[in-house]
């Protein structure tokens, strides 16, 4: 149901409290505020508001008995010792329908020059859906990849990750993902990305059809760590706002490595012990924000997930890569050597696995799937072999198949087009 513009005023002016604590500032620097007067009305987490030139805000960080310490979001030129600081509550955006379209920051400032409309405020922090209540995987999503639609298969409500190193087609293919899988709206998190980067997602990648139908939520990274930090919360909450008016969401973030490595600095700057170069609680927090996504509950529809994660190296043991799948549903590696050889998108398919199967498919499909993987991986296990001239014709039957059956297979997986049927018609082709 639509809301009235009275009904959007009503809800943005219900939170508000006529009575809001104040303390003062003690001692500040650029990335520190010690505040007085409000140790016992403070909550770890909430935000503070300063009095005076340009409104700063920041974050609460810790509570002593005497004091409270904030972390600023941006620079506190201008502001000085006794300034009076208003305690707001929990960070919150206010996304609206209006937001189709537009980019904006972890705070729902708009970063494209418009003028944003702002709907009824809702914390970036919020419980996932009850385990006990979520419904099951939905129905199959085209792609429009046949690697994608036939090996890796990305279900309604599944949570997929996209493991890679730095130009191998990572943000090429989840704007490929944006605009060509089935959903009402897409809200996509981009942390630490440079601000050209932004406004080229937006403009090249997505386009002006892809935008029509996605938030984009960025912060850059010039941005304070705990901006960055704020992205993917953020942007969960826009994605909850449209999931709870019935619309079936595509989620994609742009990194968790980013957003961890946020989680590090902010980490490091209050003081933290560092375990293994990461904060404690990152699992905790990392798996917080996966499980906002997924299936829905309660008749609600689910939020279709895609996670990108930067390997150094294709280090795919790495802290945050061997967290996050853990916590997924599935993972595409990307490989530059595969990149480099001239397939796209550079899947790896033998080192990638999507949990929406068996299920997804069926028997005759499946039946398929593992005839390919086989092929593919006696043809892996073999390269060097064959690829150095040491391997004769003949000695090995399945091997002499997998060889014959390499060039075929590597066009189908490197196809664009057609929907599902055509991509397993197509891969089908290719193992005849």
């Amino acid at each position: 149901m639509d809301h009235t513009p009275l009904d959007t005023l009503r809800a943005r002016v219900a939170p508000l409290s006529a009575i809001r604590p104040l303390g003062r500032v003690k001692r500040l620097d650029d990335g520190r505020l010690d505040l007085a007067g409000l140790s016992r009305a403070a909550r770890l987490g909430e935000e503070v508001a300063l009095r005076g030139p340009g409104g700063a805000r920041a974050e609460v960080v810790s509570i002593d008995a005497d004091r409270v310490t904030a972390m600023p979001y941006g620079a506190m030129d201008g502001h000085g010792i006794g300034a009076a600081v208003e305690l707001c509550g929990p960070p919150a955006i206010a996304p609206a329908d209006t937001w189709l379209g537009r980019i904006v920051d972890p705070f729902g400032a708009p970063l494209d020059g418009r003028p944003l409309g702002r709907g009824a405020a809702r914390p970036i922090h919020a419980d996932p859906p009850e385990a006990g209540r979520r419904a099951g995987f939905g129905d199959r999503l085209a792609t429009g990849y046949t690697a994608l639609d036939t090996l890796l298969p990305i279900v309604d409500g599944q949570r997929m990750g996209v493991f890679a190193g730095s130009g191998v087609g990572k943000s090429r293919l989840l704007g490929d993902l944006a605009n060509r899988m089935e959903a009402d709206v897409v809200v996509t998190a981009l942390v630490g990305e440079r601000g050209r980067e932004v406004s080229g997602f937006a403009r090249d990648v997505l386009g002006a059809d892809g935008m029509r139908r996605t938030v984009v939520v960025a912060a850059t990274s010039d941005r304070a760590a705990n901006v960055r930090r704020r992205c993917v919360p953020a942007a969960l909450a826009v994605a909850e706002h449209f999931r709870d008016r019935g619309a079936k969401v595509l989620f994609l973030c742009d990194s968790l490595t980013r957003h961890a490595e946020s989680c590090r600095d902010v980490a490091a700057a209050t003081g933290q012990r560092l375990d293994g170069g990461m904060p404690p609680g990152l699992t905790a927090n990392l798996a917080a924000l996966v499980e906002r996504t997924g299936p829905g509950s309660d008749g609600k529809p689910a939020i279709t997930s895609v996670f990108t994660v930067l390997v150094a190296g294709s280090d795919m043991e790495g802290p945050v890569a061997d967290t996050v799948r853990g916590l997924i549903d599935g993972h595409v590696v990307l490989s530059r050597g595969i990149a480099e050889g001239g397939r796209y998108p550079a899947i790896d398919v033998l080192a990638s696995v999507s949990r929406s199967l068996p299920d997804c498919a069926t028997p005759e499909q499946n039946a398929l799937l593992g005839q390919v993987r086989a092929a593919m991986e006696t043809y892996r296990r073999n390269e060097l072999m064959v690829t150095s001239g040491l391997y004769e014709k003949g000695r090995d039957p399945a091997l002499d198949a997998a060889i014959r059956l390499r060039p075929a297979l590597e066009a189908a997986l490197s196809d664009r087009s057609g929907g599902v049927d055509d991509s397993f018609d197509r891969l089908r082709a290719a193992m005849t």
